[in-house]
């Protein structure tokens, strides 16, 4: 997965995490912000797996795994800035 795919991830996840969180309306997290952590938390994650080797570039085991990282930073980020 190169760049551009892994910017497209992120950013995908980010928009459908941020759509389908519990939390969302009682939260003062905007779309753009959980865009941009959705693309942070999917670049995190394909960098640490390099960094590690955990994978390498195109392998299958990427996709799964910057998918559930980038999905985790949204949640845990539109739950930590919630009105509650």
């Amino acid at each position: 997965m190169g760049w551009p795919g892994l910017i497209l991830l992120g950013a995908v996840v980010g928009l459908v995490s941020w759509w389908l969180h519990p939390l969302r309306r009682a939260s003062r997290v905007s779309l753009w912000v959980a865009l941009l952590v959705g693309v942070a938390g999917a670049a995190i994650a394909h960098m640490a797996g390099n960094v590690v080797q955990l994978f390498h570039d195109g392998d299958t085991l990427e996709w799964p795994v910057c998918t559930a990282f980038a999905l985790v930073a949204v949640a845990v980020t539109v739950g930590l800035l919630s009105r509650r």
